[in-house]
């Protein structure tokens, strides 16, 4: 049985100066509807996760749930939900958290947060309902992928508004600063100015391609510069979540702040080169694509300084070892560096690109899982027992993920193609086979683990114990 106890103020400085913070019952629920809105999404993208998986497994395919003739439909359901409105989910609560910390508790711009809010989960019911209709036709375009339909569309601009106006909101805090500016809270801030960069991005890729036909070309070159910039974004919540979650775990920072504060600013200075790229070369030219590709090598550097700085102060907790945050932490670093490693050999025409991206995304969604676990629900007065089922959430997921990561790698170096299911695949080869039912199986755990995390921190978020 799991309960829920009010969170102990004193188990960190820097948790107590946050809770401290969000000790209002307006707080809590701008907090606990970022929360709601981060599970959602997650609900949605892990169903249609599994659906796609199994859309792939050999003998499989014609009985699942998804046809093959809606996979790239469910496709796109699964991308936007898990890799755009999940995060950026992540990216609003932490501004909130964050614009109540330094606005002393009483931070301005309340209603463009509540604005934020309600535009997130409109934008959601308008991302969602053209995948279950007829009408409009799915583009597998990089990063944001989309369905040609005017709801979609509209869906999309309004998803934009609602995390616009929650970073606007926290930088409205910023000349009225109470409190400090911790790492964490410098994590989010750059995180923020990440996503602001993103859009500057988008906007520049816009005015390029307003004079071309609305086809798979427009939506690539309209999203590639700025998705990989908000891969940025993502990383950046990524090591804060790491700065939080050892630092809960071991009762002081995992790393010394400056490190944290210099591995920020080195994802801050790549980034701040990425808008100039359409300058310097032909707009939407194989130059300008490889410049973005390979200004993701810049997510090395910081996230290796992390880990490795980060393993004396692990190897002298051992306590830590057993905490949630710590368990966390482990997983997301092990799978995030696993997809990593993977990105060494992808060539972008077969399952090895998205073995690449799912073990780095599952790296990020495990420190992200970790967050709610000992950050958000503590916040809101709802601290987790460290029982069997909440670790059993981590190792599932993380597990499940290592699977699904292999067997789509292993599938890719037989040529399995990215971007398709069932006969159209083209699979002959016993090892292909094998692959692809190891990659079901990972994907079959890592939903078992993902609905436990979802069920265990959504009961938690409406007030309920299990």
């Amino acid at each position: 049985m799991i309960t829920f106890q009010p969170a102990q103020a004193q188990r960190w400085d820097i948790f107590a100066g946050f809770a401290a913070t969000l000790n209002t019952a307006e707080a809590r629920d701008e907090l606990r509807a970022w929360c709601g809105l981060g599970l959602l999404a997650l609900a949605i993208a892990g169903i249609f996760a599994l659906l796609v998986a199994l859309s792939r497994v050999p003998g499989i395919e014609n009985f699942s749930l998804l046809p093959v003739a809606f996979f790239e439909k469910g496709l796109v359901v699964h991308v936007i939900f898990s890799f755009v409105v999940w995060y950026l989910s992540i990216l609003g609560a932490l501004t909130t958290v964050v614009a109540y910390r330094i606005g002393g508790g009483k931070p301005p711009g309340k209603t463009l947060a509540w604005a934020a809010i309600f535009c997130g989960y409109g934008a959601s019911i308008m991302l969602f309902v053209p995948g279950l209709m007829d009408g409009g036709e799915p583009i597998l375009s990089n990063y944001i992928p989309v369905i040609s339909d005017t709801l979609y569309y509209f869906g999309l601009a309004v998803l934009a508004l609602a995390f616009v106006l929650s970073v606007v909101r926290l930088f409205l805090c910023l000349p009225q600063r109470v409190g400090p500016l911790e790492p964490v809270s410098l994590g989010t801030i750059n995180a923020s100015f990440l996503f602001l960069l993103a859009g500057v991005c988008f906007a520049l890729a816009l005015s390029g391609v307003i004079k071309m036909p609305i086809d798979e070309y427009y939506f690539e070159n309209l999203f590639w510069g700025g998705g990989h910039v908000l891969q940025f974004v993502n990383v950046a919540m990524m090591i804060t979540a790491w700065y939080l979650l050892g630092g809960l775990a071991f009762g002081k920072p995992l790393v010394n702040p400056r490190v944290l504060v210099l591995a920020q600013g080195l994802l801050f200075a790549a980034v701040l080169t990425a808008p100039f790229f359409y300058f310097l070369f032909e707009t939407f030219g194989f130059a300008q694509t490889a410049a973005f590709t390979r200004l993701q090598y810049a997510f090395i550097p910081p996230t290796i300084l992390i880990v490795i700085l980060g393993f004396r102060t692990w190897s002298q907790g051992s306590h830590a070892k057993s905490h949630i945050g710590g368990k966390c932490l482990v997983a997301s670093i092990v799978v995030f560096g696993f997809g990593g490693l993977l990105g060494l050999f992808v060539d972008g025409a077969d399952t090895r690109t998205p073995a690449h991206y799912h073990g780095v995304i599952g790296g990020i969604n495990l420190s992200f899982m970790g967050l709610f676990y000992v950050f958000f629900l503590p916040l809101i007065g709802r601290d987790l027992e460290p029982v069997r089922s909440v670790t059993l959430s981590i190792w599932f997921y993380a597990t499940g993920q290592i699977f699904h990561v292999a067997g789509l790698f292993m599938a890719g170096g037989y040529g399995a193609p990215r971007k398709t299911a069932g006969e159209a695949q083209g699979i002959e080869d016993l090892g292909a086979e094998i692959a692809l039912y190891g990659m079901g199986v990972g994907a079959v755990i890592a939903v078992i683990g993902g609905v436990m995390f979802i069920w265990i921190a959504g009961r938690a978020l409406i007030g309920r114990d299990l």
